[in-house]
């Protein structure tokens, strides 16, 4: 199964590192942006100056306000946040043909409806092939070639295997996986546990905690992938636990800045600095999933209450430092 040429759906910096990546991989691809003048600032500067200053755009990645040029495309990658997945996918799905593979780049559950976003795209566009990529990851990184890993999964193999051919390069290198699931818990959960590591760091409370927390946090994760249907396998590979020692552990991580800011005193409504950070949007459905399972999830609770204003932040280290003693396991 030969996948030569690649959509990318979404020019954002992360949008814009992987169409670069599939460049570098040998694909023709095009950069498909909703923006008629981004697009064409875009092709005509070859650098996106506004998320990816100074990384220039490769020769082989067409941008475009087109979506019919991605009718072409032998894959499609959903590069938008996650909570716009479903209109991005709408607006594409009478344009793509009904066997190209569409690739969800986003980390989250959607708000409203408490879906995956495997399961969103697939009531937009039933019986269509699904495939998640995720892992630990920074646009810039990625961008500029340096080396990275991540998951590719898909349930159909033969697929995640030619996507996963298709996509590494000499700089990004994928794994495959046919446990979707699992792969998308672990990008979505890692996101609001960072925002409470970022909080420790901007608390000053040390690095002992940040440890802590983040061993503790990949104890929640774990407990909720095994409810929902991941594989604990997958959450102690690249799109679980390496996703989330980067993003728990990075000043380059939007969660966890937006979780440095509040730990100094930001307000909630200020802490994103005009960034996307997707764990402030999943915190909530994120809770309320592990609630509907009884999953004992304390550390992602105290992250939705303080983003949602039911609790300070020395309240939430409060309740978390005076949890009932108990064994690890």
């Amino acid at each position: 199964m030969g996948i030569r040429r690649i959509g990318v759906v979404g020019g954002g910096a992360w949008g814009t590192a992987l169409a670069n990546a599939a460049a570098l991989a040998g694909r023709e691809v095009v950069l498909w942006m909703r923006d008629v003048d981004a697009a064409r600032r875009l092709r005509d500067a070859r650098e996106n100056a506004r998320y990816l200053p100074g990384v220039r755009l490769q020769a082989r990645v067409t941008p475009t306000a087109d979506p019919a040029l991605l009718r072409l495309a032998d894959a499609v990658l959903l590069v938008v946040p996650a909570q716009a997945v479903r209109a991005v996918a709408q607006a594409i799905a009478v344009t793509l043909p009904p066997q190209t593979p569409a690739v969800v780049c986003a980390k989250g559950i959607e708000r409203g409806t408490g879906l995956f976003l495997s399961n969103v795209v697939r009531e937009v566009r039933p019986g269509a092939p699904v495939a998640v990529l995720s892992g630990p990851s920074f646009a810039d990184d990625v961008a500029r070639g340096l080396p990275t890993a991540v998951t590719l999964a898909c349930e159909d193999e033969p697929l995640a295997e030619a996507i996963a051919a298709a996509l590494s390069g000499p700089g990004l290198r994928l794994y495959r996986n046919t446990d979707v699931r699992g792969v998308e818990i672990g990008g979505a959960a890692k996101n609001v546990l960072a925002i409470a590591c970022g909080a420790v760091a901007g608390r000053g409370l040390g690095e002992s905690a940040r440890a802590a927390l983040t061993a503790r946090g990949f104890a929640e994760l774990m407990r909720f992938a095994r409810v929902y249907g991941g594989e604990p396998e997958t959450l102690m590979g690249l799109s679980g636990l390496g996703d989330l020692v980067l993003t728990c552990g990075s000043v380059h991580s939007r969660n966890f800045a937006v979780g440095e800011r509040l730990g100094r005193g930001v307000p909630v409504a200020d802490a994103a600095g005009g960034k996307l950070a997707e764990g402030a949007f999943t915190a909530a459905v994120l809770v309320d999933l592990a609630r509907a399972k009884e999953v004992d999830m304390p550390i992602a609770e105290a992250v939705d209450a303080v983003i949602a204003g039911r609790s300070t932040m020395d309240e939430a280290i409060e309740g978390l430092m005076s949890r009932p003693l108990k064994a690890e396991h």
